[in-house]
């Protein structure tokens, strides 16, 4: 398999650092939540991932529960890796996760030392890996104390399995608390992936000075809000769209109101005049907050992912444009 020459790839797409670590990730990476697993056409999966890395996208980011079914995503991933990227591992980030519920009984959910052992350890046999660019505890865990998590990261690193830790979907406190104990580890803390987007402006209470105090990053992962800041939606609910599909759990009717769309059509007046679709003014809004160092994709075909990496070509603000989006999203 070839691939444009580097000089081509990485031409089209800035590396932002991450915080104060030495490692930079494009500005966009992609996600395999959706649209990689064992239902899915593996075929599309390989053209997707192979015009990505084109592109200029080097960051894959994975979950040990992504698929469907569970493990599915990494199991396809590892596959398409040998056969098409083997030669270019080292061009490479490769992130997984683990937190959330993966196999039955006590050991397979949540954040003991047991369970993300194990699962990166299977993570890695599905990949064919001999290890991982980011690891991540997946969410927080409400009973396994914050310090036994973190040190299991810890381990991972010290072990040669993950050259970096992150988080995921952890609050501000809870961050705070999880960069003291890996500094104490010596192990930095380098990366947070946090849901954020124009519907969701969460982080921006507490969690990004945090990050910025720490010397860390964000990666922000939902930044279409589930396709919401796109054209989907400009004129009400599709019958072949997400939120129409009663059991799709994170986005549903309830969710695309009448007040949302005349918001996503407001926005979307403001993307016309820079020139831009919605969507692509979605993602540059993302990348222009402090800590932000790459906003996280999901796709189902090879054209959505090269309109999303346009979102480079205008991605600056104009205070006055800010002020009008700020005003429409209260």
């Amino acid at each position: 398999m070839t691939y444009l020459p580097a000089s081509d790839r990485y031409d089209q797409i800035p590396y932002n650092r991450v915080g104060n670590s030495g490692l930079k990730l494009p500005a966009i990476s992609l996600g395999l939540w959706n649209n990689f697993g064992g239902e899915d056409v593996v075929e599309n999966q390989r053209k997707m991932l192979r015009r990505a890395f084109d592109l200029g996208i080097t960051h894959f980011d994975l979950a040990n529960n992504y698929g469907p079914p569970p493990g599915s995503a990494e199991e396809n991933f590892g596959s398409i890796l040998k056969k098409d990227f083997q030669a270019y591992r080292d061009e490479l980030i490769i992130s997984t996760k683990a937190g959330f519920g993966m196999w039955e009984g006590p050991y397979g959910d949540w954040g003991s030392k047991k369970y993300l052992v194990s699962s990166l350890d299977q993570s890695l046999k599905r990949l064919q890996l001999d290890y991982v660019d980011i690891f991540y505890h997946h969410r927080p865990d409400p009973e396994t104390p914050l310090e036994e998590t973190m040190a299991t990261l810890d381990l991972m690193v010290r072990q040669g399995k993950a050259l970096y830790v992150g988080i995921s979907n952890y609050g501000a406190a809870d961050t705070e608390k999880a960069v003291e104990i890996l500094q104490k580890q010596g192990t930095p803390f380098i990366i947070h992936q946090a849901a954020y987007s124009m519907f969701n402006r969460w982080v921006e209470d507490g969690l990004t000075d945090v990050l910025e105090k720490a010397g860390a990053g964000c990666i922000a992962f939902v930044p279409l809000a589930q396709g919401l800041l796109t054209n989907k939606y400009l004129n009400g609910i599709p019958k072949d769209s997400r939120a129409a599909k009663e059991h799709i759990p994170f986005l549903n009717k309830k969710d695309v109101s009448d007040d949302v769309i005349e918001k996503v059509n407001q926005l979307n007046d403001i993307a016309k005049e820079r020139g831009q679709s919605l969507a692509q003014m979605a993602l540059a809004w993302v990348l222009q907050e402090k800590t932000v160092v790459s906003a996280l994709i999901g796709a189902s075909r090879v054209s959505q992912i090269e309109e999303n990496v346009k979102a480079l070509d205008n991605k600056d603000f104009s205070n006055d444009e800010l002020q009008i989006i700020n005003k429409i999203l209260k």
